[in-house]
């Protein structure tokens, strides 16, 4: 498929720019598969669709405060600097993106806080945009990060285009995050609010999670119209013994295994063995799903309305199928459903 199938018209106030009241009080489509019928509820009605020992797969990473602005040495230059990765925890070294990247050359200095109590110091040039940095810091690594994190902030994404509030600091991360490392939050999970977990558990819907450290390049352009050609940023992913267990025996027994997110939906793929299984794994995948494509462990989906020309709106229409998931879109765009991150939820269902 071409870069230019996945082309629609979003108007700009599509988008939403701050999450609903309560998690579980978004909007939900649900797309049938089989029928190509579509239902409009909302989220906390998802329960209505699965029954005891069905599995949902949770993505638990937890999103860190990753941008940040200094002020560049001598000419006081405001710099906007992401964080993508620590590099090297004794040396202090951080994997960052800088804003504007033309200011910055190896050598420079960056000081950040009101009072100039971080300093870093540029030692590589990786990109054009990215740059190595050593933080100058003697304490303890904890302590490090601690007084790095303090001066971050939740790393929303360019098209939620405003000044980050103090609701960001809890609404850009799941209920249930665990392991840190992503630079972006696993969209679909955000819809999750403790009640909804605690009736789902109680109707005997069982959880796996999984986790895969979601990168900047879920939002990077592609370039090229030759789908085929475009790679993808690798993330750091790990599926462990519990989840298989989970998922493995949902699929044995005929019961749903719903995938959370696109997050979720390339972590699977990547750790499916050739019988249909679940494998344990721990490493990086740089998986590009886009039609057509045969999906071999969830069978059913929930995900976000996302922006056109993206990664995330190939996967879906991989697994929803191109002309029913861009038609459901049309209806989103008619009916007035919220796209983006904080908009609202499409759950996919195979039967």
């Amino acid at each position: 498929m071409k870069l230019s199938q996945f082309k629609f018209k979003l108007p700009e106030e599509k988008i939403a720019l701050h999450p609903a009241k309560y998690r579980d009080e978004s909007r939900l489509m649900v797309v049938h598969k089989s029928t190509g019928e579509i239902e409009h509820k909302m989220f906390k009605d998802v329960l209505d669709y699965f029954d005891d020992k069905d599995v949902f797969i949770f993505n638990d990473t937890k999103v860190f405060p990753a941008r940040l602005y200094g002020n560049k040495e001598k000419t006081g230059a405001r710099i906007e600097v992401f964080l993508l990765r620590e590099l090297n925890e004794e040396f202090r070294l951080w994997d960052v993106l800088v804003d504007p990247a033309r200011k910055i050359r190896i050598g420079n200095k960056l000081y950040f806080g009101e009072d100039d109590s971080m300093v870093a110091e540029v030692i590589d040039n990786t990109t054009s945009r990215g740059r190595t940095l050593r933080f100058l810091y003697d304490g303890p690594h904890d302590e490090f990060k601690k007084a790095l994190y303090a001066l971050g902030e939740p790393p929303l994404p360019s098209f939620i285009n405003r000044p980050v509030e103090e609701e960001d600091a809890e609404r850009f991360q799941t209920i249930f995050a665990k392991n840190e490392g992503a630079v972006t939050a696993p969209t679909a999970g955000l819809h999750f609010s403790r009640e909804l977990m605690k009736r789902m558990e109680i109707k005997g819907i069982d959880f796996a999670f999984i986790t895969m450290h979601a990168g900047l390049g879920n939002f990077r352009d592609i370039d090229v119209e030759d789908l085929t050609k475009h790679k993808m940023d690798s993330e750091q992913m790990f599926v462990e013994a519990d989840a298989c267990r989970l998922v493995n025996a949902a699929k044995d027994a005929g019961k749903n295994v719903c995938a959370v997110g696109t997050t979720v939906m390339r972590t699977i793929e990547t750790a499916v063995g050739t019988d249909g299984h679940l494998k344990e794994f721990e490493g990086w995948t740089n998986k590009f799903i886009f039609p057509p494509y045969d999906f071999s462990v969830a069978n059913s989906m929930i995900t976000n309305f996302h922006l056109p020309l993206s990664t995330l709106l190939m996967l879906v229409c991989a697994y929803g199928g191109y002309d029913l998931i861009m038609d459901a879109y049309k209806v989103a765009l008619k009916e007035d459903y919220r796209f983006g991150t904080y908009g609202d939820a499409m759950l996919i269902l195979d039967k």
